[in-house]
């Protein structure tokens, strides 16, 4: 019974301790509350971000020149291994046939022994002297024929009566006669290796002594008075063209940049190559400028024909996505992808998108541009 007293004191100071835990839980969570709703206000009352400012160029259509560009290769219009129409002995080798020589059309160039085509043209000029004897003989055999039977009166039986056929066999065997001195005699010319054209000897393969064969190689003949290029032209440039294109020029262009002259278009289209289905170009370039080497790479500029409503625009302006970007009258991003036409120097022609420009074109697009993304234009001028 003493211990009860007891026990209800032990009660209440529970009860108390329990109050203050609980008041104070509570005030903790108000102290949270409290921070969470000052936060909030402060984020509410930041300003809101200003649009990115981009630079971009004003551009109207207008109506261009097409222009196309190529690469190809310069080869000379006459490349060939001289070689040896007869057989023998070289027994001269002129400076114009050491390699890098540069010659002129009918420059001499091997010396071949000549003995035994001078014996040739001499049976040759004796088996036409006998032709010619044999025919005369004929003849005359002939005409002592015709006058016997003028004085009887009376007419031949047959052509072999008045050795008709005997002569007709004497002038074939003069004229054979003939066309084997000719043979014979060009056998010996053929003995000076001459060049054919105008160029370059840029090897050579045989020497002085040496015993050349019918058909062997003497010297490699580059040509350097004519030149020819093969420009190959996708489909879709050879429709820029203005045809017929046979018979116009197009400008030629070193690698650094350079004008070196003009080719002359002798042919072009036609077929397709078979490997890169391209349409191919056949142009050709007379007396040459020095500037101009053969093997060289150059730069073929052909002018197209005209085309209205096109945008000329940097080529930085397109995107490594293939997009154009510009900027709306509400000052918002919109993008297309060209229909390129052609390229010049720093400069895509394409054509121009559906409404009545200007149009501002983003002059460096960025990879974090987004369609409708609201931005600051800051407007320049370009001449293109």
């Amino acid at each position: 019974m003493a211990d009860k007293p007891t026990q209800v004191r032990a009660s209440k100071t529970w009860r108390w301790v329990w109050f203050f835990v609980s008041l104070t839980f509570l005030a903790t969570v108000l102290v949270i509350l409290s921070e969470a709703e000052n936060t909030a206000d402060v984020s509410r009352t930041e300003p809101p971000r200003a649009a990115p400012v981009v630079t971009v160029h004003e551009i109207g259509f207008k109506e261009v020149n097409a222009t196309i560009s190529a690469y190809a290769e310069l080869r000379p219009h006459w490349d060939a291994d001289i070689r040896s129409a007869v057989s023998g002995r070289i027994l001269e080798v002129y400076d114009e046939a050491l390699a890098g020589a540069r010659v002129q059309k009918g420059a001499r160039l091997f010396s071949i022994e000549k003995t035994q085509f001078q014996t040739t043209v001499a049976s040759a000029e004796l088996s036409l002297e006998d032709a010619r004897l044999a025919l005369l003989r004929a003849q005359n055999s002939m005409a002592v024929a015709l006058r016997q039977f003028e004085r009887d009166g009376t007419k031949p039986p047959t052509d072999l009566a008045i050795h008709l056929p005997q002569v007709r066999i004497a002038e074939r065997t003069v004229a054979s006669a003939k066309a084997q001195l000719q043979a014979a005699q060009r056998e010996l010319e053929n003995t000076e290796i001459t060049a054919p054209f105008s160029g370059f000897v840029t090897k050579r393969s045989a020497s002085l002594g040496q015993t050349v064969n019918a058909g062997e190689t003497l010297v490699h003949l580059s040509d350097d008075r004519q030149f020819e290029l093969m420009v190959e032209l996708s489909q879709a440039d050879w429709e820029l063209l203005d045809h017929p294109i046979a018979g116009k020029t197009a400008e030629v262009f070193h690698r650094d940049g350079r004008l070196l002259g003009q080719a002359r278009i002798r042919q072009g289209g036609g077929f397709l190559d078979k490997a890169t289905r391209q349409v191919r170009v056949f142009l050709e370039i007379r007396n040459p400028s020095e500037a101009m080497l053969a093997g060289d790479f150059l730069k073929v500029v052909f002018h197209g024909r005209s085309i209205s409503n096109t945008l000329a625009i940097p080529e930085a302006a397109l995107s490594r996505a293939g997009y154009v970007w510009m900027v709306d009258r509400k000052n918002q991003l919109r993008r297309f992808r060209p229909d390129i036409l052609f390229r010049t120097e720093n400069t895509i022609s394409v054509f121009s998108p559906q409404g009545s420009g200007p149009w501002n074109i983003v002059k460096t697009p960025l990879a974090s541009f987004l369609p409708g993304q609201r931005v600051t234009p800051q407007r320049v001028r370009v001449e293109l």
